[in-house]
This record gives structure tokens, C-alpha cells and sequence, in this order.
């Protein structure tokens, strides 16, 4: 019994296709097989394997190679499918020339990247700047430089990549990566010891002038070059791995199926920025000089961790893994069927332009380079869906960059215990919903505008919750800063560090050691809370310091006593303001696998490659880049108390909790709400192809139970087209 169909698809291919099901009978012979329009089977005149009963066809490879007989799998433009490097593909390696083995090493790949770009990088930028002599601003475009070579390659490598050889193009691209780590590693090798004289009591009373205010220049600022130059290896080296290794994912599985394959590569690449700052934190509790001894601690000012062996160990893992990725065919074994099958969902321009990506030849040369851009452009749902990616980027780059320092703020942590607790956010919030995005679409087995209205619920639900920020914890009182000392005038608009209690000291503000006396008020110093001795014995694990003439003398801890480090908070409000954050990250992360599915459905299979690195250009220049340039500059709106290094004002070390709160909804509501519109506009512009001019399915393959079941062929694999 047969059905006929007419196929129209996106990949070049137009022939009425006879679905033959199988036929119970015991004779085993198929009547028909596939046939050009002009009757020329597409086999190599052999004629299709048989099927006793539709049971055991799922038990059966699709067609069995024999002497003389059967189809051979050929791809289309006749090159080879086996697993290997040039002529060596030994038995072994076709083992994992499965979706499943691409998409393991891609995710390895994908979480080295994280890892390093977007853990070890923000996890050692304060040691790099400490070590350095780098400036802020310095650090700054040591960040960026990975933003602007991703740019500046996502045009030619998205283009170029998406018509050739993709897993070449993305081996390469993790080779140049892990030479990207390795030479960020490079300087702490070719510069000299570190050296800092410190002594047990640097910073207390009458002891705290051995810091000059104006320091020798040492040089080593100059490295910040090569710190660039590794970031920028590191952006060139990441550009395909977004865009070739997600199109090379889709096209490879089937449709229903693309989603969670493309949301366990993502969740990888949300892991990676986790484990990057729990290890990178381990590091940096290693003095940076391995096996010299120091007779300062990690909570000492001057302290430099070894931020370098993290890039070292990445770089390592980076060249390995890109072997494997090298080895792998232009296109996996059986994958044809998938692109045969395929029904296109791309958006339907009013002139029809949108069926010249349909020419097998299009996208080869670049004259056909403009006319890309051009169907792209005239494509809304295209340009709405960049422009909703662009805000949630936005938010997920302010909020990955200043999440740390909110919680700092509004729970009185230090920058680890940050960090940590905001790890503790990200790995479920953002990795649970990347992958239950890509799991919702293929439960449910969306089509594209069902999947931009999955978008558009979790935008709103996200903006709903965004609302929390309208409240906050109160600020710890600090000494001079949000408290006035003993008998000194409200520092209210103005700080005023230097009271009767510590005016003999001398205390230089270059010195910001913040201490909790047992009064519970925190100082800026030990100096600045007048104290004169450090104890011996350590409390907590934390020094104590002892005779402050500022602190107020209680009978619990002693007289004038003061621990190292901040005082600890007891806001009532920490798990209500944790719970919304991470339902926040929870829905912004749940639309991520979603858009990007929706961006691949709706346009042609032949631009799909492009279409995602044009998107991840509008995506960093209008939200990765700008993204922390403004959540920074309304955050610093609410410094209170700022770094003073000889006159030049630096970074900030006390935050008003109510401004911060305020400053960071207000932001917040902007993009989600620019986000929440560009949704709805894409989902209200999408226009679907005619329901007549596909299949009823999704994929036609859905009703073949043994597609499911994959083969492995003994010699390499081969498509038949």
C-alpha cells in the first residue's frame, strides 16, 4: 500500500517520494522505490532490502550491504562518512561517528569554553590587576576583546563554515582556543618573582604609612596586550562552536529531536562558568609564586593567587579535545533521510525571495553573500527574534557580571562567599531551564510559532518576577560611611573616615581592610577603628585585633575587639530575594534553547548557519557588549564609598542596598519589557508555509518506528540520495 507525497524542501531537493509501508507478506520483496521525477531510481540499480512484517523491520539495518547487491549510503556531493583523519579511519572510531559521540565532544568543548571565558576570566581579574598594575579600564577591554573578535569572524565563519567542511571549521576553531589559554597564561611565566613586603601588622594604628601613595611604575601594564591577544584567540576559536556546532547538531538528528541535543550542548556551555569560578577560587587560594613561602594570607590586600594554572589546564584540555572533533565527517552516516524528510517551517516572504536558498548552489561563492543578508533582513521574524535575544542577552551579561556584587551587597558577604552563593544559583536555575526549554519543545512538539509563544510566556513570567527587586536589605552601618563614629557630625552626603578616636593614627584610605567590631559597626580599617594589636590567636579563622579605641567595649567579645572581614547580615528578606532571583534566571534560561529553535525553523535550512552567526552578532554588539556597560553605570549610581588610590578615584567598595535594588529593577524592567514586545511581534509577523505544501507531520520519519534505532555498518557508512 502506497502513499504518495510531494516533497518541497529547503535542501534542494523537489521529487514526488512513494512511501512504501511493509507488507506482511513472507515474500520479502518492496515494489517500489524511491524515484526521481523522471523515473531514474536514485539506488544504484540494486533494489531495496525486504521487510518479513513491520515488527522486525525495527530490528533490521534499513538495507543490508551484500556481494553485489544492496544500496550504498552516499552523501551527497560523494565525500567520505567514516570517523578518522584523511585515510586513517581504523573500526574503533566509527563507534562514536553517531550524533550522540558529536555531541559529547562538542559538549566537552562547549564547557571549557565556559569554564574559561566566563568562570577564569571574571574569577582572576582583581589578581591580574593586582599583579599587573592594570587600571580598571584596562581589565575592561582585556574582557571585551573576546567580544570583538567574535564579531569581527561570526560573518565570515558563520558563511563560509555553514557551506563547507563544519567539523574542521570547529576543531580548528577549539585548537585556536586552547592556544588562546595558553598564551593568557604566558606572562606570569615571563615576568618576575612577585614580591610584597607585609609584616603581621600592617594596617593597624600608628603602623599604617608603609604604603607610599605614589608607587614606582613597574612595567608590567604592557602585558595587558598579551592578555588581549589571548582573548582575542579566544573569541576567533569560540565563533564556530555557537554557530557551525548548532547547525551541525540539527542537521544530523531529527527535527523533534534537534531541541534537546542543541539544549545539553547549552547546559554544558551554562556548567562550564560554574565550575570555572568553584575552581578558579580554589586556585586563587594558592599563592601565585608555588612553593615560596609568604607570611600574608588570602584576605590580605596583596595577595595574588595562582589565576594562571586554571588557563594552563584549559588550554591542555582544549587542544585534545579538538582532535576527536577534526576526525569527524562532513555529514554522520544516515543523517540524509532526516534532511529528505524534512518539512520546512521557514517564514514566507510576500515576494517569494525566500525560495532562492533553495538552489543547492546558493551560499558557495560570495557573491551570493549580500543577497544572504538581504533575505535575512526582509525576514521580521528573523529581525524580532535577534532583537528579543539582544535583551535577554543583555540582562544575562549584566546580571552574570553584577549578580556577585548584589549579593555582596545586600547580604554583607565577601566576594567569594558572592560568588559561590551566586554559582549556587546559576548551575540550577540557568542549567535546569536551558535543558527544560529544549525538553518543552520536543514533549510537546512545537512547531515554530507555538515555540515563540513558549518564548513569550517565559519572558512575561520572567518580567513578573523581576518585581522583587522593589525590595531590599538594609545597609550594615559603617563608620563613617553610613554611621557617624562616637561624637563626630552624620557623614549623610558626605564621608567622613577620620574621627577624635583615630585622628592620631594617620590612617591612609589606600587602605581598605574593613573590620566588624564588637559593637557590631563595621570600619574601614583596623587603623580607621583605632587598634593598636593584633592577637596572636585567630577567631573563626579570621585575625583579631585588639585595644580599638573606636569600638564601643561590650561585655561579649571584650573590650574595643574587631574581626577581619565584614559584619555578617540578618536580613529577614535574603530567601525571598534568593527565591525570585532564581525564578528569574530559571525563565530567562527557559527561553534560550526555544528562540534559538525558532530562529533555525524560521528560515531556509541553506541559511541557517548564517542566519545564527548574523544573530549572534546583533546579540553582542547590542546586548553581550553593552549588557554590563549598563547595568555597571546604574549600580555605580549607588556607590557610597569609593576606592581613592592618590587622588584618582577608582572602584567602589560600599553600595547603597536601597539605590542598587532600585537602579537594577528599573533596568531590568526595560529589556524585559523591550524583550516581552519583540516576541510578541515576531510570534504576530510569522508566516508559515501553506499547510497543503508539506507533510501532516513534523517529520515524515516520525512514523517509521526504526528510525529511531540507528545502525552501524560494518565498512563506513555511505548515503544514498
Amino acid at each position: 500500500m502506497a502513499k504518495p507525497h510531494n516533497f518541497t524542501g529547503e535542501n534542494g531537493f523537489h521529487f514526488p517520494q512513494t512511501i512504501v509501508f511493509p507488507s506482511p507478506s513472507p515474500t520479502g520483496e518492496d515494489s517500489a522505490a524511491f524515484d526521481t521525477p523522471g523515473g531514474t531510481p536514485l539506488s544504484n540499480g540494486a533494489a531495496c532490502c525486504g521487510v518479513p512484517s513491520p515488527a522486525e523491520s525495527c530490528a533490521q539495518p534499513l538495507c543490508e550491504a551484500g556481494e553485489g547487491e544492496g544500496i550504498k549510503y552516499l552523501s551527497a556531493d560523494g565525500g567520505e562518512l567514516a570517523c578518522g583523519w584523511g585515510g586513517f579511519t581504523p573500526g574503533c572510531l566509527q563507534l562514536f561517528n553517531t550524533p550522540k559521540g558529536v555531541l559529547f565532544f562538542l559538549c566537552v568543548a562547549s564547557f571549557l569554553q565556559g569554564m574559561t571565558v566566563n568562570g577564569f576570566i571574571n574569577t582572576v581579574v582583581t589578581s591580574i590587576e593586582r599583579r599587573f598594575d592594570l587600571r580598571s579600564y584596562q581589565s575592561g577591554l582585556i574582557a571585551s576583546s573576546y567580544d570583538i573578535a567574535a564579531c569581527l569572524c561570526l560573518t565570515f565563519v558563520s558563511y563560509f563554515g555553514g557551506n563547507g567542511h563544519k567539523p574542521r571549521w570547529l576543531g580548528w576553531g577549539v585548537l585556536v582556543m586552547g592556544l588562546g589559554s595558553l598564551l593568557f597564561a604566558l606572562p606570569h611565566f615571563t615576568t618576575g618573582r612577585y614580591e610584597v613586603r607585609s609584616s603581621a601588622e600592617v594596617g593597624v594604628c600608628a603602623a599604617n604609612q608603609s604604603q607610599p601613595g605614589a608607587a614606582a611604575a613597574s612595567g608590567l601594564s604592557s602585558y595587558r596586550f598579551v592578555f588581549m591577544l589571548g582573548q582575542f584567540l579566544h573569541g576567533m576559536g569560540a565563533t564556530p562552536l555557537y554557530t557551525l556546532g548548532v547547525t551541525y547538531l540539527d542537521e544530523n538528528v531529527k527535527t523533534n529531536y534537534s531541541p534537546v541535543y542543541i539544549a545539553v550542548f547549552y547546559t554544558a556551555a551554562i556548567l562550564g562558568p560554574a565550575a570555572g569560578y568553584l575552581v578558579g577560587g580554589m586556585f586563587l587560594n594558592i599563592y601565585t609564586e608555588i612553593g615560596r613561602e609568604t607570611d600574608i594570607s588570602p584576605e590580605n590586600t596583596l595577595w595574588v593567587g595562582a589565576w594562571w594554572i586554571g588557563f594552563l589546564g584549559a588550554g591542555a584540555a582544549s587542544l585534545l579535545i579538538s582532535f576527536p572533533i577534526l576526525g569527524y565527517p562532513q555529514r554522520l552516516p544516515g543523517s540524509q533521510r532526516y534532511i529528505v524528510m524534512r518539512v520546512s517551517e521557514a517564514h514566507q516572504l510576500k515576494d517569494g525571495s525566500h525560495k532562492r536558498a533553495s538552489d543547492p548552489d546558493f551560499g558557495k561563492t560570495v557573491k551570493d553573500l549580500p543577497r544572504s543578508i538581504l533575505l535575512l533582513l526582509k525576514n521580521p521574524t528573523f529581525i524580532f527574534l535577534c532583537l528579543a535575544g539582544a535583551t535577554e542577552a543583555t540582562l544575562i551579561a549584566g546580571m552574570s557580571t553584577f549578580g556577585p556584587k548584589f549579593l555582596e551587597s545586600q547580604f554583607s558577604l565577601s566576594a567569594s562567599e558572592a560568588a559561590t552563593l551566586f554559582g549556587y544559583l546559576v548551575v540550577p536555575a540557568g542549567g535546569g531551564g536551558t535543558f527544560l526549554g529544549g525538553f518543552l519543545v520536543n514533549k510537546f512538539k512545537l512547531r515554530c510559532s507555538g515555540i515563540i509563544k513558549l518564548c513569550l510566556f517565559c519572558t512575561v513570567s520572567s518580567l513578573l518576577a523581576i518585581f522583587i527587586f522593589v525590595i531590599h536589605c538594609p545597609n550594615m552601618p559603617m563608620a563613617g560611611v553610613t554611621k557617624m563614629y562616637k561624637g563626630s557630625a552624620s557623614p549623610d552626603g558626605h564621608l567622613n573616615l577620620t574621627a577624635a578616636c583615630n585622628a592620631e593614627c594617620s590612617c591612609l584610605r589606600e587602605t581598605y581592610s574593613p573590620v566588624c567590631g564588637s559593637d557590631g559597626i563595621m570600619y574601614y580599617s583596623p587603623c580607621h577603628a583605632g587598634c593598636k594589636k593584633v592577637s596572636e590567636n585567630l577567631r573563626n579563622g579570621k585575625k583579631v585585633y585588639q585595644e580599638c579605641s573606636c569600638v564601643e567595649k561590650t561585655f561579649l567579645l571584650g573590650p574595643g575587639e574587631a574581626e577581619a572581614g565584614k559584619c555578617t547580615s540578618s536580613c529577614v528578606k535574603r530567601t525571598l530575594l534568593l527565591f525570585f532571583m532564581f525564578t528569574v534566571i530559571l525563565f530567562t534560561f527557559l527561553s534560550s534553547i526555544p528562540a534559538l529553535t525558532a530562529t533555525l525553523r524560521c528560515v531556509s535550512d541553506r541559511q541557517r548557519s548564517f542566519a545564527l552567526g548574523i544573530q549572534w552578532i546583533v546579540v553582542r554588539t547590542l546586548g553581550g557588549i553593552p549588557g554590563p556597560i549598563a547595568f555597571g553605570s546604574m549600580i555605580d549610581k549607588s556607590c557610597l564609598l569609593w576606592q581613592d588610590q592618590c587622588g584618582e578615584q577608582g572602584s567602589c567598595y560600599v553600595y547603597q542596598n536601597s539605590a542598587m535594588s532600585r537602579y537594577t529593577l528599573i533596568t531590568g524592567l526595560v529589556y524585559k519589557v523591550l524583550g516581552t514586545t519583540f516576541f510578541m511581534v515576531a510570534c504576530l509577523l510569522y508566516k508559515p508555509p501553506p499547510a497543503e505544501s508539506a507533510p501532516g507531520s513534523l517529520d515524515a520519519s516520525e512514523n517509521v518506528n526504526c528510525d529511531l534505532q540507528e545502525t552501524k555498518p560494518s565498512l563506513p557508512a555511505e548515503e544514498d540520495i
